[in-house]
């Protein structure tokens, strides 16, 4: 179990694109007993985030240190994967309505949630995605069973980053910097993976011209499934074209849609085939379970989840979200009136 802070790479050696920490079980069963004893966290957010970071500022230095990298640095890894977590001593049934649970008697998963999620940013929201909530309830829904949302269970959920509808045409400036995942409970048989692939890792897999194709705007992403069936009626609503990868050899960024990406030309067909093809090559995979969560930078790669088969039964798979910003000032005028944190 490593607590260090580990040295930054020889600029020729091959990034890390996974990061594993371990929280030793003293420190867990410390965080756990000051979390227990915090009120719901929603009805006075900005109150809770502050309580949340003072507790997780007392991390041992290691450990603080290696989150805190993760949200700051460009040479970090793209995911991190942390586990012993505390969990809430009880749980009710998992909703099976995408909406919070009723009943709930402990906000421990929040606490751990908004704790991490404050070490990397700010926690935001949007309208169109769970009605601006801060706290996404990630969980098997019948109705959106096949769908590209997180309500889907029984088909493969795409590989892609969480992106927002914006009028302007490009889908990637509004979006989370961040999301964090964490695990309230796992699906019934353990089977549902969530897969991340880094987009460095991504490119060593791709050769030259397929990176130049992918780079040109010669693709156009459809909004958000979310954003697809509540406002656009289902039909689909597409960004102006645009490149899939950007940026610098070393430090490229990503976006893709879970809800599909249109090809302009057969040759950026064939890339985009290809780049499915990389991320299923490159992935990282993870099997969450409770007490355990992810730290996903939405930019610098994309992630995934296979299928599984929900019961329905207040006993599926649940998970708990976040989007986490670094600055909210770039999308100051998306603000929706009265809340410092949710936008249109």
């Amino acid at each position: 179990m490593t607590t260090s802070v580990p040295h930054r790479q020889s600029p020729d050696a091959p990034a890390q694109t996974l990061a594993r920490i371990d929280l030793p079980d003293a420190v867990r069963d410390a965080l756990g007993r000051q979390l227990v004893a915090e009120p719901d966290p929603q009805p006075d957010i900005d109150r809770a985030t502050t309580r949340y970071l003072q507790i997780f500022a007392t991390l041992p230095t290691g450990l603080l240190q290696r989150i805190l990298d993760f949200g700051r640095h460009a040479d970090t890894p793209g995911v991190g994967y942390v586990r012993n977590l505390p969990v809430d001593p009880e749980l009710p049934a998992t909703p099976t309505d995408g909406g919070p649970a009723g009943g709930k008697r402990s906000y421990v998963a929040e606490g751990v949630l908004l704790g991490l999620s404050g070490l990397l940013g700010e926690p935001v929201g949007f309208l169109t995605e769970k009605n601006g909530q801060l706290i996404h309830d990630v969980v098997p829904v019948p109705s959106g069973a096949t769908s590209q949302t997180n309500q889907g269970s029984t088909v493969f959920l795409n590989f892609h980053n969480d992106i927002v509808h914006d009028a302007g045409g490009r889908y990637d400036v509004s979006n989370p910097d961040f999301l964090v995942l964490n695990c309230l409970r796992a699906d019934h048989e353990g089977v549902a993976a969530t897969h991340y692939a880094d987009a460095r890792d991504i490119a060593r897999a791709l050769d030259a011209h397929t990176l130049e194709v992918l780079r040109s705007p010669l693709f156009r992403l459809n909004a958000p499934g979310s954003y697809v069936r509540d406002v656009a009626g289902g039909s689909e609503v597409l960004s102006d074209p645009v490149g899939l990868i950007g940026g610098p050899q070393d430090a490229p960024e990503i976006s893709s849609s879970a809800n599909g990406v249109r090809a302009l030309t057969k040759e950026a067909e064939a890339a985009l085939d290809r780049l499915q093809a990389a991320c299923r090559e490159a992935a990282h995979e993870v099997h969450l379970r409770p007490g355990e969560a992810l730290l996903i930078n939405n930019r610098k790669g994309l992630h995934a989840r296979t299928r599984f088969t929900p019961r329905y039964d207040g006993s599926d798979r649940w998970l708990q979200r976040t989007y986490v910003r670094r600055n909210q000032w770039p999308i100051r005028h998306r603000q929706a009136a009265g809340s410092r944190r949710v936008h249109h």
